[in-house]
């Protein structure tokens, strides 16, 4: 999905029939039907059971209203919207928590493109978190969007906790790589490279033991000094908590190999 949901004329497109299908729909509906008459028995491996309900889920995203809502963020008290933040970070946010109050088990928020409705980002800030020298000041770009990114993140949770949905949503923020330690520069101008080494990531809810700090780095954050964690252990919790055994859970390659969903790892037990 893209475009700002902070924006008044924001709208998520493809949830209803066009008006041109409208009419036709049912008796496109039909003709499917009669075209659909393979015998159950000769669909060994249920494929056609899956596509049918694939097929339902799509009609009734188009036909009923419960997806439109769960994206209308208007049905939201505007101080509800404004303890997000009226930006495209805030917005995502509370958008995710109404799709998991309309059902949604799985939400992925992308926190990019920091800016407010109608306007661009500065000079000096970079559109995703790639905050190398070349791509932005990385002060100027911190002070611009670590604000937007706090409220977000700290509405989101409170949120949930508020809402009593905190054990059943595990809230993970984390970016897809570490910093360099040290600044580097490019044309005079300060910013961080890759740094696989080390980073951090934050976890809530999922009716987990928060208020910790699990593992530690070396004094400039260099590389892991105790408790060294994989992004793997961090994936094999969420797993878990989405009632998914990831040793036992495999999918067929194009060669009918199994492919484990995660090859190593083991849920935190510091989180239980």
């Amino acid at each position: 999905m893209t475009g700002d949901p902070a924006d008044p004329r924001f709208q998520v497109r493809n949830l209803e029939p066009s008006p041109a299908l409208g009419q036709s729909l049912n008796e496109r509906l039909e003709l499917l039907n009669d075209l659909d008459t393979l015998d159950p028995t000769l669909d060994a491996n249920g494929r056609a059971g899956a596509m049918d309900t694939y097929r339902r889920r799509a009609l009734e995203l188009l036909t009923t209203p419960a997806a439109r809502q769960a994206f209308d963020l208007s049905r939201e008290p505007v101080r509800v919207r404004e303890r997000y933040g009226m930006h495209r970070y805030g917005q995502r946010a509370l958008m995710a928590r109404r799709l998991v109050e309309a059902g949604a088990s799985f939400v992925t928020m992308v926190m990019e493109n920091p800016s407010f409705p109608g306007q661009s980002f500065p000079e000096d800030v970079t559109y995703n978190w790639d905050s190398h020298a070349v791509n932005c000041h990385i002060f100027t770009d911190c002070r611009y969007r670590f604000p937007m990114y706090d409220r977000a993140v700290t509405a989101l949770i409170e949120d949930l906790y508020a809402r009593g949905l905190d054990r059943k949503v595990m809230l993970i923020v984390t970016g897809e790589f570490g910093r360099t330690p040290r600044i580097t520069y490019a044309n005079g101008r300060p910013g961080r490279d890759h740094w696989p080494q080390a980073m951090s990531m934050l976890v809530s809810g999922g009716g987990f033991r928060m208020g910790q700090v699990i593992g530690s780095t070396t004094s400039r954050g260099e590389a892991p000094r105790d408790r060294p964690l994989t992004p793997n252990d961090l994936w094999a919790t969420m797993f878990r908590h989405l009632g998914i055994d990831p040793t036992h859970t495999a999918f067929l390659d194009h060669s009918g190999r199994p492919m484990s969903i995660l090859p190593y790892g083991a849920p935190i037990a510091e989180l239980d």
